[in-house]
């Protein structure tokens, strides 16, 4: 594999990273999407369709929850389809590769959204002032972090070899993994609490309510109480657009009435 491909493939991850945070949500961070674009830039498209296919089985339940750090899907699938294209590693063998190289992604993560709390503090001090410049250059710092990191771990990550991250990650002391691990573990709690402090007014409160209920008492599964949110939103959907309607022509009619 030579320099010119690590560099396309770094830069794919970087891409990818800013799927959710710069160009809209466009599905480009899915091991489904990623395997096949790792496929093209080493020649080998089948493969990357076979095992971006297969790591998106494993890792489709994989997503970020509020401020949940997740396992990586973006270094794990592209470098485990690089390295099964390169070695010529089984399919079996790639999904297992992608676990540990997610793993170090993850810890990644973990430190960009630490490091990002720099530039949050200086997008804050910037809006105090009124200065639109300095919020959109914090913005843009953050977003810059992530591209880099993810860049240099796919980068370095395909030059080394697959050999050479998995030691690095058995490397990393445990007290620092468990730290981390911690550090994460609190993140979906806060992620609740902010939400929570969306849905805790008097039009929405009873929604939360109604969505632990089903799925705590009732044991509803994700897929039902979204078919039944689904059904609530619809609801109160064609119930205030005829409340809307019906409004529109009474006034029109109190309108015409006093012209008459």
């Amino acid at each position: 594999m030579n320099i010119i491909q690590a560099v396309l493939l770094g830069l794919l991850a970087g891409l990818a990273i800013w799927d959710s945070r710069v160009g809209g949500i466009l599905m480009i961070d899915r091991p489904l999407v990623l395997g096949p674009l790792v496929g093209l830039i080493l020649g080998d498209f089948v493969t990357g369709i076979i095992v971006g296919g297969s790591l998106e089985l494993v890792m489709m339940g994989v997503v970020g929850i509020g401020s949940a750090t997740p396992p990586d899907t973006i270094s794990g699938a592209i470098l485990a389809t690089a390295f099964a294209i390169v070695s010529k590693l089984d399919i079996s063998a790639a999904v297992a590769l992608a676990l540990p190289i997610a793993t170090l992604g993850q810890l990644i993560g973990i430190l960009d959204r630490t490091l990002n709390s720099y530039f949050d503090r200086r997008a804050q001090k910037a809006a105090d002032y009124g200065n639109t410049g300095g919020i959109e250059t914090s913005l843009w710092g953050g977003a810059l972090l992530f591209f880099v990191s993810y860049f240099l771990l796919v980068f370095l990550g395909v030059l080394l070899g697959s050999g050479v991250i998995k030691t690095f990650v058995e490397m990393i002391p445990k007290n620092i993994t468990h730290g981390l691990t911690v550090a994460s573990g609190m993140l979906p709690a806060l992620g609740i609490a902010i939400l929570m402090q969306l849905l805790f007014d008097k039009k929405n409160v009873a929604f939360f309510f109604i969505g632990w209920s089903i799925t705590a008492l009732l044991g509803v599964n994700t897929v039902g109480a979204a078919v039944i949110g689904t059904c609530i939103a619809y609801c109160i959907f064609q119930y205030t657009r005829r409340d809307n309607s019906n409004f529109a022509d009474r006034t029109l009619s109190d309108d015409l009435g006093g012209e008459l």
